[in-house]
């Protein structure tokens, strides 16, 4: 490599420009030539004319939000025949995303990533179908832009409004799903943000062929950079620090990836940080139904965030059925964990802890006394995410449905209904366990704010002399 540097070196100083980037990606020479910045450029004037990354990216939310602005200006129909145009695109591009999908799953293979990582990862037969079909329920669904919420009459001939519109500008930070970036950019053109996204370096050609694919559908009078996509991490230092153009950042991935952008920026930040969910089984539980809520909590897809961490009811512990849903586990190829309470009956390792989302076919088993308990045991160690009670009581359903202060909280339903497309938001753009703006799974209603019109006739105030204010509700229109 010193060699290289060396002839680089040699070579810029006589004017003839030097990349020198890696020969095993594929198609470098063929990105060089196409003038896209990749590896190292060597050129003695190279300061000169190529931009600096802070302009480049602080460009692209800004062209990102002056298509948004386009994007609401078209009529409801107008948006929607995109989204439909997005969905056919998908389907009809489906070998080559799949192609693509398949070059990132063999290059993680090779890279030796996680099993969890690579499940993430993957396009399965079907997927793209399902992603369309998403897409076109969105579509489908009544206009979230310019919605009338309130109307008042202030004081006779003057109406206040108070009417839905797009937050602006978003930043998603996502990591190994691809699907994630077409339910992202779905639900961004559904409430007409603009979008900038940075998906993980697992999934990026998977990422890049989706990209396009979405955005060639998007029509000249919008533009194609209403969704700008990321393509280095260096990128997202400098994006954190335009607060005055992006409006709200939305990591979806690991708890060190949300403490990181939470700390690195002043803009909001909605996510999650662990997905801690928990299914308690009471002693009224019916274990044939409290069976079927496991399996599917944990082994559904036990990647995803909402898969669960087992409580049991004292008294279960002796019981056949219990051990049925035990050995059932175990079984399925679950590695089962207990908390100091259950290891001392049960005889399972000790979890390294309670406060764990394993993301794997994983799963912590403790014993509390009551339902009181595993409400405490819940706040305790849970990530205020989903919840789940199995019972037939219905004073204990109701005081765990009452009292977990968790984003999402069932009675008798597994914890992996948690989610935008199975609570009928069509997508999400991620989960949110915080309070302020949304929580929950987010849907295109998490991805608005309110705005204000005030209609009069010359009304001023002059120390309130002239207006008598009657505040009084008017009928939407």
């Amino acid at each position: 490599m010193t060699a290289k540097v060396q002839a680089a070196v040699w070579a810029s100083t006589g004017g003839v420009p030097v990349v020198i980037t890696s020969g095993c990606a594929s198609q470098s020479l063929v990105k060089v030539l196409r003038g896209e910045k990749i590896g190292t450029l060597f050129h003695k004037n190279a300061s000169l004319w190529e931009p600096s990354k802070e302009t480049s990216v602080r460009e692209m939310a800004v062209a990102a939000r002056d298509c948004s602005r386009r994007l609401q200006n078209l009529s409801s129909e107008e948006r929607k025949k995109i989204l439909l145009d997005v969905a056919d695109a998908l389907e009809a591009n489906e070998d080559l995303i799949r192609s693509e999908n398949e070059a990132d799953l063999a290059a993680a293979h090779e890279a030796g990533y996680e099993s969890a990582l690579v499940s993430r990862l993957t396009l399965k037969p079907g997927k793209i179908a399902s992603l369309a079909k998403s897409v076109r329920t969105l579509a489908n669904m009544e206009d979230p832009i310019n919605e009338i919420l309130k109307r008042t009459e202030v004081a006779d001939g003057l109406v206040l409004e108070k009417t839905s519109c797009p937050l602006g500008v978003l930043l998603i930070i996502f990591e190994s799903r691809p699907d994630a970036l077409v339910q992202i950019a779905s639900l961004a053109i559904r409430s007409g943000n603009g979008l900038l996204l940075k998906g993980g370096k697992e999934a990026m050609r998977s990422n890049a062929i989706l990209h396009k694919v979405i955005t060639n559908a998007i029509p000249d009078n919008v533009g194609e950079k209403l969704i700008g996509l990321i393509t280095t991490r260096d990128e997202i230092a400098d994006l954190l620090k335009h607060d005055d153009v992006i409006d709200l950042v939305i990591p979806r991935g690991s708890n060190k990836l949300v403490a990181q952008i939470k700390s690195s920026t002043k803009i909001p930040v909605l996510g999650h940080a662990d997905g801690v969910c928990h299914v308690y089984i009471d002693k009224s539980a019916d274990m044939d139904m409290a069976k079927r809520i496991v399996m599917d909590a944990k082994i559904d897809y036990p990647a995803a965030c909402n898969a669960m961490t087992l409580l049991v009811h004292k008294d279960l512990m002796k019981t056949p059925e219990l051990n049925d849903i035990l050995v059932a586990l175990k079984t399925a190829g679950v590695n089962l964990y207990c908390g100091p309470v259950a290891h001392k009956v049960l005889g399972y390792p000790k979890a390294d802890s309670l406060h764990l989302e394993y993301s794997s076919m994983a799963c912590t088993v403790e014993i509390v006394d009551d339902v009181q308990s595993a409400i405490d045991h819940i706040h305790r160690y849970g990530s205020a995410h989903t919840d789940c009670v199995v019972t037939t009581d219905d004073k204990v359903a109701e005081t765990f449905l009452r009292q977990v202060d968790s984003a999402a909280v069932l009675y008798n339903a597994s914890t992996r209904f948690s989610d935008g497309a199975r609570f009928g938001l069509g997508a999400e753009v991620g989960i949110s366990t915080g309070r302020i703006h949304a929580r929950g799974p987010v849907g295109v209603e998490g991805l608005l704010t309110t705005r204000w019109l005030l209609r009069g006739k010359g009304q001023v105030v002059n120390g309130d002399k002239d207006v008598e204010y009657t505040h009084k509700s008017l009928p939407l229109q």
